[in-house]
């Protein structure tokens, strides 16, 4: 047998190490020695590894290369989970990592620990076997499934700290809604959650002239906001939506007209709107429904995340060429689902997200196609060989 030189190495195994992090029970905001796991296998591979905890959430910073190269190519993921719900509602263990017929089953094997093993296998074997000319950075987070207030953040500002940069990041989220390949993302909407406190004048229901009955304004305001067309879209995204979430007044009387109604709304936003101006439309409608009807509105606006978009370019283009390669699609650039850390990361540089099917993260029996993480290892692979070449 030929003997290999000494300069070769394993490759690490993305299946093998999705499987080992869907055992650490990891569920926000524990570590369950994920990120242990991790810092054991890049600090093996020669990335300098710091841990970047704050405010009870672990968090792992891990750079190959030296500080200030003249380019970085960064990943960015999570390694907390949402919790499992019944156990004994799944098919396998939550926490097992089993792989059956084909399947990684557990909490995280879709999102996002598949991901954070893909790209960590990547990273490893890069740097292993084809030292680039520059540096590798991993930005990975206790903190995504949750409040996000620790998480990247934490990371982020540390950086900025401690002279840390990366110069374009890749985020890997689950972002392929039926086959692997089929699309990326450039952008995220942005979400604001309005809470609204109608309050009016309690009174005997034979008698609504003597009250001010929140009830029927708050209804009367909502229905205007959401009868409302925010938009019609643009250029890189699908118009933005309103929806009402609930309406609480806790009134167990039929002949009362309650003092208060409670009512929140929920927008996921495009690049036509900020948070600011939103809230904006929504104090102004409140005002307008505070006039006709003298009950008064008070207004709690959060804005977990802005609209932003990378726009269609140099790293857009390198995803996309590597993905084709590796699977023969074209991904399409979509802005479409939730919100994610690329919400976080494109303060710091240009960002796009790129990942697996997404179908059951989040559910009961969540699990991933062991082909998809070797698949994906294989394009993150092929994209870090690119950007550096």
């Amino acid at each position: 047998m030929e003997e290999l030189p000494l300069t070769a190495f394993s490759p690490v195994d993305p299946v093998a190490l999705t499987a080992d992090l869907v055992r650490c029970p990891s569920v926000t905001p524990a570590e369950g020695g994920a990120l242990q796991l991790l810092e054991r296998l890049l600090s093996g591979a020669g990335f300098d590894c710091t841990r970047v905890d704050r405010g009870g959430i672990a968090n792992l910073y891990a750079r190959w290369g030296r500080r200030g190269a003249n380019r970085s190519f960064g990943f960015n993921g999570h390694t907390d989970v949402v919790p499992a719900g019944n156990a004994a509602a799944w098919t396998r263990d939550p926490f097992g990592g089993e792989i059956v017929d084909g399947w990684l089953w557990g909490r995280g094997a879709t999102d996002m620990k598949s991901g954070v093993a893909a790209f960590a296998a990547a990273a490893v074997d890069f740097v292993r076997n084809t030292p680039p000319d520059g540096a590798v950075i991993l930005a990975i987070t206790g903190d995504e499934e949750a409040e996000a207030k620790h998480g990247t953040l934490a990371l982020l500002d540390w950086m900025a700290q401690a002279g840390e940069a990366m110069s374009v990041c890749l985020v890997g989220e689950p972002t392929c809604p039926d086959r692997l390949g089929d699309a990326m993302k450039i952008g995220r909407r942005g979400s604001m959650t309005a809470h609204i406190l109608a309050q009016g004048v309690q009174g005997h229901s034979a008698y609504p002239q003597r009250a001010k009955n929140p009830v029927t304004a708050l209804v009367r305001l909502l229905d205007r906001l959401a009868s409302r067309e925010l938009d019609r879209g643009t250029a890189h995204f699908d118009a933005s939506t309103l929806a009402i979430t609930t309406i609480d007044t806790g009134n167990p009387a039929t002949n009362v007209i309650p003092a208060q109604s409670r009512g929140t709304v929920n927008i996921r936003f495009n690049d036509a709107h900020s948070g600011a101006s939103l809230g904006d439309w929504l104090r102004a409608e409140a005002a307008a429904v505070e006039a006709e009807t003298g009950v008064r509105f008070s207004l709690a606006l959060s804005v977990s995340g802005e609209s932003f978009l990378t726009p269609p370019g140099p790293l857009s283009d390198l995803v996309a060429r590597a993905v084709q390669a590796e699977t023969g699609i074209v991904p399409a650039l979509s802005t479409s689902g939730g919100t994610s850390d690329a919400r976080f990361v494109k303060d710091h540089c240009p960002v796009v997200e790129f990942g697996l099917v997404g179908k059951t993260m989040h559910q009961v029996d969540e699990r991933v196609e062991v082909a998809q993480i070797v698949a994906l290892k294989a394009i993150y692979s092929r994209i870090l060989r690119d950007y550096f070449a």
